[in-house]
C-alpha cells in the first residue's frame, strides 16, 4: 500500500531517495533508474515528437509527499524548476493531513467542442432548428461517428449548446465525454466534421472549428481544514498564523492584482503535476485564469476562513481537463511512469491529486507571508542554486548554501568567496 508519510526523504541522498520511492510504490530496484534514463526522452524520439529539435531540455522531477485524497495516499510527481515549491506543497499538505486530509471531487470529463457561425440570417430560428429533438439526435450520431474509438471507450457526444453571440454571430457547443483522454483532437475532429451539417440547418458562414479551453463542464472541487494547533510556528500562535491566512485571502477577493500572484501560487502547485504527467498546461492555466475572471472581476481560485470549531479551512473550484491516455503519454517514458508514480486510475483522479497540489501550494505561500515573509524559506533553498552556478559540488554544495544563507548574502559572488575559503581546489576547478 502507498504511504506519502516518507519522513526525513529531504535529507537522503538522490541514490537512496529512488529506493525508499521503489518500495513505497512497490517496483523493483532500478525501476526509477530506467525510466528517467535521460529524463524519460532520448533525442531521437524528441526529433519525431516535435519539429526542428535540437535536443532535449531538463527539468527536476520530484515527489510531494504527504498528500491524502478522500482516505488514499498519494505521492505526487512534480516537474518544476523553482526552489521551494516541492518542499513547500508537502509541508503543506503535512498540515492539511493532521485535520483529515482533503476532500476532493471531479466532474465527468466532458469538453466543450465550438462550431463558429457568422452571417447567420435569424439566430433565433437557427437555434430552434438545430435544437429540434430529431436535428439534436442527427448531430449527435455524426458526432460519434467521427470518433468511434472514443465511443468504443464508453465515451462520445452527450448533448449539443447554441449561444446567440449578437450580430448575426452565433457559436454551436458538442459537449463530448472525453473518457480518459485530455481530449483536445477528439472534440476538434467532432466540430471539423459537424461543421458543414450544422451550417446547413443554420445558414451563415463557418468560422472556428476548435475545443474551449474554458472547460467548466470539467470542474474539479477541493476542500480541506487545518487545525490552527498544527500552523503555529516561527514564534507566531496557530491561531495567528489563521487569522493572517484568512485576511491574505481577503485581500485576494478584493484586489486583481493581488488575485494574480495568489493564483499563481495555486499554479505552482497544479503545473508541475500536469507537466510531469505529460499534461497541456498552457490549457491548464489558460482556463483556471478564466474561470478566476468568470464574474467580470478576477478573484481568487482558493479562498480561506475560520469555520466553527476555530480550524481553517480551505476550497477551491476550477476546470481541469488531464488526460492519462494519449498524447506526450504515448512518446514519454518519464511521464508514463510520473503517472505510474501518481497511482490514478481516470483522468478524474488525476484531476484531484493536481487540484490538492495546488491547494497546498496555496497554502504554503499564504502561511508564509502571514509569518515571517514569503523570502526565508525560499531563498534558504535558492541558495543551492546559488552554489551551484559558484562551482560547488557534492558535499560542499549545502555547506556553501548554509554559509550565504545565514550571511544573509545570497549571491554568486558570496558563493564563490565562500567556496575559495572551503576549497580552493574546487573553486578552482569549477572556474576552468
Amino acid at each position: 500500500m502507498v504511504t506519502s508519510r516518507l519522513p526525513g526523504f529531504y535529507k537522503l541522498t538522490l541514490i537512496e531517495r529512488r529506493r525508499l520511492a521503489e518500495a513505497s510504490l512497490g517496483l523493483p530496484p532500478g525501476a526509477l533508474d530506467r525510466a528517467l534514463e535521460q529524463g524519460g526522452l532520448d533525442p531521437e524520439t524528441a526529433d519525431k515528437t516535435i519539429e526542428n529539435v535540437i535536443g532535449t531540455y531538463a527539468m527536476p522531477l520530484a515527489l510531494t509527499l504527504n498528500v491524502q485524497i478522500n482516505g488514499r495516499d498519494y505521492l505526487a510527481p512534480m516537474v518544476v524548476e523553482e526552489p521551494s515549491v516541492v518542499a513547500a506543497a508537502s509541508n503543506a499538505s503535512k498540515m492539511i493531513r493532521a485535520g483529515g486530509g482533503f476532500e476532493a471531487e471531479a466532474d465527468a470529463p466532458i469538453m466543450i467542442s465550438q462550431i463558429q457561425l457568422d452571417e447567420v440570417p435569424d439566430v433565433a430560428s437557427a437555434r430552434e432548428a438545430l435544437l429540434e429533438e430529431t436535428t439534436k439526435r442527427e448531430l449527435l450520431a455524426l458526432a460519434d461517428a467521427a470518433v468511434p474509438n472514443l465511443v468504443a471507450r464508453g465515451g462520445g457526444a452527450r448533448d449539443l449548446e447554441v449561444r446567440d453571440l449578437g450580430d448575426g454571430w452565433m457559436v454551436v457547443h458538442v459537449l463530448v465525454d472525453c473518457r480518459d483522454a485530455m481530449g483536445a483532437n477528439l472534440v476538434n475532429t467532432v466540430a471539423e466534421s459537424l461543421a458543414p451539417r450544422v451550417a446547413d440547418i443554420a445558414g451563415g458562414r463557418i468560422g472556428l472549428r476548435i475545443l474551449s479551453n474554458l472547460t467548466d463542464r470539467r470542474m474539479v472541487r477541493v476542500k480541506c481544514r487545518v487545525p490552527a494547533s498544527a500552523l503555529e510556528g516561527e514564534g507566531f500562535t496557530g491561531e495567528e498564523v489563521r487569522d493572517g491566512i484568512v485576511r491574505a485571502s481577503e485581500f485576494a477577493s478584493r484586489d486583481p492584482y493581488r488575485a494574480a500572484t495568489h493564483n499563481k501560487g495555486i499554479m505552482n502547485g497544479i503545473d508541475p503535476v500536469v507537466i510531469a504527467t505529460g499534461n497541456d498546461w498552457r490549457a491548464v492555466e489558460a482556463g483556471a485564469h478564466a474561470w478566476a475572471a468568470k464574474d467580470g472581476k478576477y478573484g481568487p481560485l482558493c479562498t480561506w476562513r475560520v469555520g466553527e470549531d476555530g480550524a481553517l479551512e480551505g476550497q477551491m473550484e476550477l476546470p481541469l481537463a488531464l488526460g492519462i491516455v494519449g498524447g506526450t503519454l504515448r512518446v514519454h517514458q518519464a511521464a508514463r511512469f510520473s503517472l505510474g508514480v501518481a497511482g490514478v486510475d481516470s483522468a478524474q483522479e488525476l484531476a484531484m491529486v493536481a487540484a490538492c497540489v495546488g491547494v497546498s501550494s496555496n497554502l504554503s505561500a499564504l502561511r508564509a507571508l502571514a509569518t515571517v515573509g514569503i523570502q526565508r524559506g525560499h531563498m534558504a533553498l535558492h541558495a543551492r542554486s546559488v552554489a551551484i552556478a559558484a562551482g560547488a559540488r557534492g558535499d560542499l554544495v549545502e555547506i556553501v548554501a548554509a554559509e550565504i544563507h545565514e550571511a544573509g548574502t545570497v549571491t554568486v559572488e558570496a558563493a564563490r568567496a565562500a567556496l575559495k575559503r572551503l576549497a580552493p581546489d574546487a573553486e578552482l576547478q569549477a572556474a576552468e
